[in-house]
């Protein structure tokens, strides 16, 4: 996959998570925790990237041991409006093929308005 492809193709799951997570009544502009996720079979490439991630404060690099081989997670505390979650994924991908790694995408706690949570009488 070249890296448009994957630029477009990670855009596409972007939207659609976002859209489901419009519908389930996340208010994106309330910032949380936003866990970027990496694979790397080998844990030294998982460390480079983490402190190119560190170095560059992009955010908080974590790496976890799993059966495959090493999960890389980069939390960044932001809210997830469609256009910077979009530009922060993307970011997200070019890293990933700079450094040979397969970005495995996003997920976030959802943020519901008390407002929109409450019926309105």
């Amino acid at each position: 996959m070249t890296l448009v492809e994957a630029l477009l193709d990670t855009a596409y799951s972007d939207t659609q998570l976002l859209i489901k997570n419009d519908g389930l009544g996340d208010n994106f502009a309330i910032a949380r925790d936003v866990d970027f996720v990496f694979l790397a079979e080998e844990k030294s490439k998982a460390e480079i990237v983490a402190s190119f991630v560190n170095d560059n404060r992009y955010g908080v690099p974590r790496i976890e041991e799993t059966d495959e081989g090493y999960r890389l997670v980069v939390t960044i505390e932001m809210p997830t409006t469609p256009n910077l979650l979009c530009s922060v994924s993307a970011l997200m991908v070019c890293l990933a093929e700079l450094f040979s790694i397969q970005y495995d995408g996003w997920g976030s706690t959802l943020k519901i308005s008390k407002s929109e949570a409450m019926p309105k009488v």
